[in-house]
């Protein structure tokens, strides 16, 4: 992306009386599969100054799903002061790959975003990984898995984000937890909860109750050792609700959890008290 394309972009969409201008660039190529991010600026953005950004990664058990799971969160966020980036990976359903794979690309994916973080104007030491559900896993293990690396991924670029934001996400991955039955005696190795250390990212953690794949006794033993090593960890309970319930066809969950988000970001400095923002 160079900067004539990004201004021109940026034209159009401020004659079209768009609140954000937006691109989709592709982050990684694995013979005919092109992976993309789609790209949601702020309006009228300083791109002489960086931002911090949001990377999202949908849902759907590692086999199905699409980048289109974040969109709202995406054009808040973005009007907030975000980059915001959609990411694709790779499933099962479409592509026949394993869960490593999924996690292969949300690393090369944020290596992306670090590597050419001058094109979209980001600070590569303020980039916050999100997710739901399998997508939850996929923001935690870049910061706390090792291995499962791209073979055509230059290692020396960090894919630890600087903060997560886990809504109902998959962290155990052990006997008993999600996904055992696909990724077996890996867990020890793919499992974030089997991997917490000392300097793992600031975490909010959201979970319903009555969440039947993540137990409300895992997220509350994950914040536990968050905070035994040293890290924040924001565990968010909401009452009676169950697994996918902070997506926006249940509004007012979908509401109070960004508004949560917010809160979260703005006490990492990495969102100020402005704009105020509708959530529609």
């Amino acid at each position: 992306m160079n900067g004539y394309r990004y201004l021109l972009l940026l034209w159009c969409a401020l004659l079209a009386g768009l609140v954000q201008a937006q691109d989709t660039v592709v982050y990684k190529q694995i013979d005919t599969v092109e992976l993309s991010l789609e790209v949601y600026y702020p309006p009228l953005f300083d791109t002489t100054n960086t931002h911090p950004a949001i990377i999202f990664f949908f849902g759907g058990g590692w086999r199905g799903g699409n980048r289109s799971h974040f969109v709202h969160h995406a054009r808040y966020f973005s009007q907030r002061g975000l980059i915001c980036f959609l990411a694709d990976y790779r499933t099962w359903n479409q592509h026949q790959v394993a869960p490593f794979e999924c996690l292969k690309d949300a690393k090369s994916a944020i290596r992306y975003l670090r590597t050419h973080a001058a094109d979209f104007h980001i600070d590569p030491d303020k980039l916050i990984a999100s997710g739901g559900s399998a997508g939850g896993h996929l923001a935690a293990a870049t910061a706390l898995v090792s291995g499962f690396e791209h073979a055509d991924d230059d290692l020396s670029v960090s894919c630890v984000p600087n903060a997560l934001v886990l809504y109902n996400p998959v962290v155990d991955n052990g006997p008993g937890g999600y996904g055992y039955e696909r990724v077996s005696e890996a867990y020890k190795a793919f499992s974030p909860l089997h991997n917490l250390r000392m300097g793992t990212p600031p975490t909010i953690f959201f979970l319903g109750t009555e969440d039947r794949l993540i137990p409300v006794e895992t997220a509350e033993y994950y914040c536990t050792v968050m905070k035994k090593i040293g890290s924040t960890c924001e565990l968010k309970l909401y009452q009676g609700e169950g697994h996918g319930f902070f997506n926006y066809r249940n509004f007012d969950n979908y509401r109070q959890t960004v508004l949560e988000t917010d809160a979260f970001l703005q006490s990492l400095g990495y969102l100020g008290t402005s704009p105020v923002i509708d959530i529609d």
